[in-house]
């Protein structure tokens, strides 16, 4: 029998005041041993997890001081990687669950650490408190994770009391679903009872039914290759159909089909929905049969169709010519599905800001306008405004609106606009040409440096184009603009009078020779800088591609960063600027300002 109490699958979510719901993560579930000597990771069948996560176990034993007064404690969670807040990345914790090299596993735990996220408490101070009513143990685990430092590699999974609250952030951080728990319950092993429940967040795609192998009784499910005729895999799939439906369809192959090594074949004419957690690689993440579906065409099961229904786009924002090509070889779709999954990453630095907008309706080679004014046409329930009738869009729906209607960049100011001064400080490096690229990398390393010595959390980003900008977030009110335009200068020319064949100041184009211009002016209130995470008009289709540091190399190639792959890198190696707000609440600005003064 498990160690652990486990929540038990429903098609419904509970409602009333006695239940509580969590974010359900995919990780590997997890306790935490952790004694005033060690410190122990055990999974459900009690196997010794600290080899393949030293990480969380380092991170335990550095920060027991905190928390010396309560130990003993046993700690149940899941161990995950985390893509943001509400998501994590199955594939990497499956990934590094069959590591065995020490070395790689030390490498992993630096480039893509993993994290415990808390949800119950079962000893505290040593005393068993299973018997506690789960309200009184989470009051208990919060006594003890309020002492300790906010850190990734130990998080609390949060409580939410209201289900459109937490039904809303599933949707739109497309999590892996919800669990509900009563208040009262206590803590029991295994799964005989009904006070936790899980309800899966699935995605309803469609594919065409090809295969049937009688071996292991599975189907393999297949779709259109888009623009051509061949067939792909999608996966395979054998639960979830009546026993009438299932018996009509292994009588349709068997009969039907033509046999192949072992394997019963049909031409495309049968289609099935599918639930499924995800697909990848020509796999469905736990997929069910919901049904089998003859209104629906073969033709329409393409690949794109499989896109589309896995992004779960939201019923509140139509979407329309989704083949319009907006760059060469991009369409409409594919900036859609781009802004639907790099949403969460990007919201965060929209978010209270006054947009301004580049439109390219018709695509990129045709006529583009800037737009900083709410059209007439823009609904209010997905969209905010300002006095000034200033677009700011801090929901999901409110970008795919503005997407769906053509808008390709966002650029945004340095400040929100409930305050007057900025939240940021930014550099614009920004070489004469492509070909010069090189020198914006050179001087975002000697930024960096500079930076450093002043004690200063920085980050780094392509512009989308041909230079970079170097990030530093700072403490709303902490500075005027005033001040931060005394520091931009005072470190620009530090830069231009180390390099002055390399950098200027120069704001006439015919006048910097070929030098990377330095530009610490456009740091101004109201100026505005395009948004991490922006598509930008280039025909190449890039992005505005936060990067790691040690990413920032000579061999860097900004055209490599496109709407084809930049969702695709953020899940592998996660967001360079995943730290951003947190770094703006530990900037020192106060030796800087005394130097600047």
């Amino acid at each position: 029998m498990m160690d652990v109490m486990k929540p038990i699958i429903s098609e419904t979510v509970p409602t009333g005041d006695e239940w509580l719901y969590e974010i359900k993560y995919d990780g590997f579930r997890c306790r935490l041993i952790w004694t005033q000597e060690t410190v122990t990771l055990l999974s459900k069948n009690n196997h010794d997890l600290n080899e393949r996560f030293p990480e969380v176990v380092e991170w335990c034993k550095s920060n027991g001081q905190h928390v010396k007064d309560y130990l003993p404690v046993e700690i149940d969670g899941e161990l995950v990687v985390l893509n943001h807040r509400y998501q994590a990345n199955f594939s990497l914790i499956q990934v590094r669950g069959r590591m065995k090299s020490t070395e790689r596993i030390q490498e992993k735990a630096k480039l893509r650490p993993a994290t415990l996220m808390a949800f119950d408490l079962i000893r505290y101070a040593g005393v068993k408190i299973r018997d506690l009513p789960l309200e009184k143990r989470k009051e208990q685990l919060s006594t003890i994770t309020n002492r300790l430092p906010n850190d990734d590699r130990f998080r609390v999974v949060d409580t939410f009391t209201e289900l459109p609250v937490i039904e809303k952030c599933v949707f739109d951080y497309q999590c892996e679903g919800i669990v509900a728990k009563k208040k009262t319950s206590v803590y029991q092993k295994g799964k005989r009872h009904y006070y936790w429940l899980k309800i899966k967040n699935w995605r309803v795609i469609q594919g065409i039914i090809t295969q049937y192998n009688p071996s292991n009784g599975y189907f393999t499910v297949q779709a259109y290759e888009d623009q051509r005729s061949s067939l792909i895999t999608i996966g395979k799939c054998k639960h979830g159909l009546s026993k009438e439906s299932s018996a009509m369809l292994h009588e349709l192959f068997q009969q039907k089909g033509e046999e192949q090594n072992g394997e019963y074949h049909l031409p495309p004419a049968v289609v099935g929905k599918i639930r499924t957690l995800g697909v990848e690689s020509g796999e469905m993440r736990e997929p069910e049969f919901e049904q089998i579906d003859p209104s629906i065409q073969v033709k329409d099961c393409t690949v794109s169709q499989v896109e589309l229904d896995l992004a779960q786009f939201p019923g509140s924002v139509p979407i329309k010519n989704l083949q319009k090509e907006l760059w060469p070889r991009l369409t409409k779709k594919d900036l859609l599905i781009y802004m639907r999954h790099i949403a969460p990453y990007m919201l965060p630095f929209l978010k209270d800001k006054a947009l301004t907008i580049i439109r390219a309706p018709d695509g990129v080679t045709k006529e583009t306008f800037f737009q900083k004014q709410m059209p007439d046409y823009a609904p209010l329930d997905l969209l905010e405004t300002t006095e000034a009738s200033e677009i700011v869009c801090n929901r999901l729906e409110g970008l795919l609106w503005l997407a769906n209607h053509g808008s390709i960049e966002y650029h945004v100011p340095f400040q929100r606009v409930c305050c007057e001064r900025p939240n940021e400080i930014v550099f614009d490096l920004d070489p004469p040409d492509r070909n010069h690229f090189y020198l914006a990398i050179h001087a975002a390393q000697l930024l960096k440096r500079i930076l450093d010595d002043l004690d200063l959390i920085s980050f780094v980003k392509t512009s989308g184009n041909k230079g970079l900008q170097v990030f530093i977030p700072i403490k709303e009110g902490s500075v005027t603009y005033e001040e931060t335009a005394l520091i931009t200068e005072g470190i620009a020319n530090i830069m231009v009078e180390a390099y002055p064949d390399n950098y200027t100041t120069e704001r006439l184009k015919k006048n910097r020779n070929e030098r990377l211009y330095v530009d610490y002016v456009q740091h101004g209130k109201d100026k505005t800088l395009i948004a991490p995470y922006s598509p930008r008009l280039q025909i190449e289709g890039t992005i505005s591609t936060p990067l790691y540091w040690h990413e920032l190399t000579e061999d860097l190639d900004p055209t490599n960063y496109t709407l084809s792959n930049v969702v695709t890198r953020v899940l592998d190696i996660g967001c360079p600027f995943a730290t951003y707000s947190a770094a703006r609440e530990q900037q020192r600005m106060e030796p800087l300002l005394r130097l600047v003064k």
